[in-house]
């Protein structure tokens, strides 16, 4: 096995209950790492070892408590995984028969905001100065490549993961003095959960789309997200790594 300076270190995972963020997690214990699984729904599934928190991210005084509660616990942490995220999809406005028909919520756009943007920068607003006492760490957060060529019915979630690789961006500036690394992983289409209501000729289409041919799995992303965090990467900071099956290139 190739040596990725993972083993002992504390890592955090948002969204860990299931999905991506359950397989990065169990990912990242394979390293032998410490655990720390984040998520707005009870960890039940996830190994006793792992010390989870029931936090919702777009709460900034829970996360504050929980990121205390982690450094007090393993006495550091070294890396945070933003990967908590939902849908609300929906289009800006329907128009049939010459009519206004339906259009986005205030509370649908409001809320995707405060869980996939806000929701991170909470979380990496709390983690910083634990990692700024500890010498350094690896911000690792969740985008999309829909944030890079759009797509219908997502203005709310485009607009969360868009802003999430600009503050990736603006991170990486801000803190690689204190030896912190920021980067992002842009998924494809992937199966898990989220996509159980996602009529399936449109998951057929997106399949058609993309030149691999299939959807991705939770196992393949939290693979670039250990590799973001290792010692492989150490000069990766700033970067959004598509992991989604060529589906950029072949839209």
């Amino acid at each position: 096995m190739i040596e990725t300076g993972l083993h002992g270190k504390v890592v955090i995972v948002t969204g860990a209950a299931a999905g991506i963020g359950h397989a990065t997690a169990m990912r990242f214990a394979l390293e032998g790492c410490r655990v720390a699984a984040w998520d707005v729904a009870p960890c039940e599934h996830c190994p006793p070892d792992w010390f989870g928190i029931q936090v919702d991210v777009s709460d900034s005084a829970a996360v504050d408590a929980a990121a205390k509660a982690v450094a007090e616990r393993f006495g550091r942490i070294d890396v945070l995984v933003n990967n908590a995220g939902i849908l609300r999809d929906g289009q800006l406005v329907k128009w049939r028969d010459g009519a206004l028909a339906g259009r986005m919520t205030d509370e649908d756009f409001d809320r995707v905001i405060g869980v996939n943007l806000k929701g991170v920068f909470h979380c990496t607003r709390a983690v910083v100065p634990y990692m700024i006492r500890g010498g350094g760490g690896v911000i690792l957060n969740a985008s999309s490549v829909v944030a890079l060529y759009g797509n219908f019915g997502q203005t709310n979630y485009i607009a969360s993961k868009a802003g999430v690789i600009g503050m990736t961006k603006v991170w990486a500036r801000e803190l690689g003095r204190y030896r912190i690394r920021v980067n992002a992983v842009a998924p494809g289409l992937v199966e898990t959960n989220i996509l159980k209501d996602m009529p399936e000729k449109v998951l057929e289409e997106m399949k058609r789309r993309t030149p691999l041919g299939r959807l991705g799995r939770p196992e393949e992303i939290a693979e670039a997200y250990v590799w973001l965090a290792s010692d492989s990467a150490s000069f990766v900071t700033g970067a959004v790594l598509s992991v989604d099956g060529g589906i950029v290139t072949g839209t």
